[in-house]
């Protein structure tokens, strides 16, 4: 854990500024749990860790878990669709979603925020960590250049078939649009550039990758917050304190 909030993105991301600190005796939501790998985390950290998603695999794993593993609170599954999930109003500590966010169109995101301001407690927190999407060009060159699973724009064919069966749903990912969403429904909105610098890691050679991260996630924080935001990987999300509405 140690070595992955220091070094891969989006643990660095989730558990900026010692988040691990917080959570003790919290309750927690957890959306897109998927592997499960930062539930078990949480709870590690003595956090009553609520997991959802749509598939149920992820309640097989917890179940395993929740067996092999001590935890103060065990890890409760819940299965499905959360806009359709029985959930109380003002119970959660803290929402989270480890790069689940941008998987929703716009009109989900707005219905899941909705519902997460009304089960949220008063004083509530959102920790989203979604990928940055804050810079055209930066944009055109990410297309442009292959990644496993992901071929350049170049191989037109290729590339046209991937997006037909991509299922990631085309949608504004800037810092911008986060900041809107967190303004109209929170008290409190924080966006962190994350991957500035370390998103260059990959045209090096695997043996200096982790160093090199390492030191780009220091040295980053260092530059303005302008070029942060305008060419940053990722970001960090965090909205606090929900603005309820009658009968929340």
């Amino acid at each position: 854990m140690y070595d992955a909030t220091r070094t891969d993105t989006s643990w660095v991301g989730l558990y900026h500024g010692n988040f691990q600190n917080e959570l003790k005796g919290k309750k927690i939501l957890e959306l897109g749990c998927g592997d499960c790998a930062n539930a078990a985390v949480m709870a590690a950290f003595g956090a009553e860790v609520y997991a959802n998603d749509i598939s149920q695999k992820p309640g097989e794993i917890i179940n395993k878990l929740n067996t092999s593993h001590k935890f103060e609170f065990e890890i409760k599954f819940i299965k499905g669709d959360f806009l359709k999930a029985d959930i109380k109003n003002n119970f959660y500590d803290i929402v989270i979603g480890k790069a689940f966010v941008h998987h929703l169109t716009h009109d989900q995101e707005v219905k899941f925020t909705k519902k997460i301001v009304s089960i949220l407690k008063a004083n509530g927190l959102v920790r989203y960590f979604e990928p940055a999407i804050n810079n055209k060009f930066l944009d055109h060159l990410r297309w442009l250049t292959p990644v496993p699973g992901r071929p350049s724009k170049f191989q037109r064919r290729k590339f046209e078939q991937w997006r037909i069966n991509d299922p990631h749903p085309e949608r504004d990912n800037s810092s911008k649009h986060y900041e809107k969403i967190g303004k109209k429904y929170f008290e409190e909105t924080r966006i962190v550039p994350i991957g500035t610098i370390e998103r260059f890691h990959r045209i090096l050679p695997k043996k200096y990758s982790r160093r090199f991260r390492r030191f780009a996630f220091k040295f980053e924080r260092k530059l303005p917050k302008s070029i942060n935001l305008s060419l940053t990987r990722s970001h960090l999300i965090e909205y606090k304190i929900p603005k309820k509405q009658k009968g929340t």
